[in-house]
């Protein structure tokens, strides 16, 4: 098929598009005055994060499960993108669940994702001779160096294959050999992100992602539980911050992995005293046994993002943390009417 249009603007799928990344993506390439169109089946994100994108011209919503095979040019609601003719030129794919409460709850979903719905958005970049962006995540790495070292993309970690997390760890690995697979035999232009923690704005509150949940408990003057001992520690990356590496990975020709995350760590006891902080919140802190697959986590080296993608985080952890209890503050006050597919 022509992949070719006759202005700048591009046609976008992007898989996994009302999660908590792919929303933020849709919208800034809905900003950027591309045609964007978003799958998604809501088994792990909410249709209030493209509630405001509906109104846009430049923007459709197709609820689909990429475990099924998409035929976009049968869908009425492309016709105005002229799919049939000029196709797509990139394809994004956020489609998994990324929490581990939500894939110890969905683990045929997660597996599948990563190998099912891989295979089918890698056959819609080959009909399209698309470029290929595929969210992948520093769980790959398996278990991380001693004394939070940050790992660089030729680090291989021991990882279990038949335990809990397996579904996801060992699924984006096998989702990252698809992909590269597809690079090598059918000459695909792709790319892969290894993602680490992010956080802000539209991520879902009670599954089991950290920021969220200790904001909302310090919001209610609740007990802020961390999992684990004083000492663990984590780098969080901003979501404004993670999409602008993103694009500009898409924009670079490196076919290979490269790490997209924050290079500060913080305990996860210095984030939660920084949010009943800036609450103001009389919440205490307190602490539970770890979760047995939780190992320490990975911290990147980003050397190559700086170098060949001319990217690192700018935003600061009081800024990020600040813009997120914004969002949750006003989302607790508003009425959200039941939407849960």
């Amino acid at each position: 098929m022509k992949n070719s249009l006759l202005n700048e603007n591009k046609n976008i799928l992007v898989l996994g598009g009302a999660g908590f990344i792919g929303s933020h993506l849709c919208e800034a390439l809905v900003k950027q005055g591309h045609n964007v169109v978003c799958v998604d089946n809501f088994i792990s994100s909410d249709v209030e994060n493209i509630k405001d994108l509906l109104e846009f011209p430049n923007f459709e919503f197709i609820r689909h499960d990429v475990n099924l095979v998409l035929e976009p040019e049968s869908l009425p609601e492309l016709v105005k993108f002229k799919v049939e003719v000029f196709g797509f030129h990139e394809i994004y794919n956020f489609a998994c669940p990324t929490s581990a409460k939500e894939y110890t709850k969905l683990p045929v979903e997660t597996a599948t994702s990563n190998s099912v719905g891989v295979i089918n958005s890698l056959e819609l970049a080959r009909k399209y001779k698309a470029k290929y962006f595929l969210a992948s995540t520093a769980a790959v790495y398996g278990q991380a160096p001693d004394n939070y070292k940050p790992v660089k993309e030729d680090y291989y970690g021991l990882l279990d294959f038949l335990g809990p997390r397996a579904c996801y760890n060992e699924g984006k690995r096998f989702a990252e050999t698809l992909v590269t697979t597809y690079r090598d035999f059918y000459k695909l232009d792709v790319r892969i992100a290894r993602i680490f923690s992010t956080y802000g704005p539209r991520m879902l509150e009670h599954s089991g992602r950290r920021i969220p949940d200790y904001i909302q408990e310090a919001l209610n003057n609740n007990e802020v539980v961390i999992a684990g001992d004083e000492k663990l520690a984590y780098s969080f990356c901003y979501i404004t911050d993670m999409v602008q590496g993103v694009l500009a990975l898409m924009n670079f020709d490196i076919k290979d992995p490269v790490n997209l995350g924050a290079e500060q760590v913080y305990t996860l006891t210095a984030i939660a005293e920084k949010i009943i902080k800036l609450l103001g919140s009389q919440a205490i802190i307190k602490y539970k046994e770890g979760f047995a697959y939780l190992n320490q986590p990975a911290v990147p080296n980003i050397d190559k993002a700086k170098t060949e993608l001319n990217w690192l985080p700018l935003v600061s952890i009081e800024e990020g943390l600040q813009e997120t209890i914004n969002y949750l503050r006003a989302k607790s006050m508003s009425y959200q009417p039941f939407l849960k597919k």
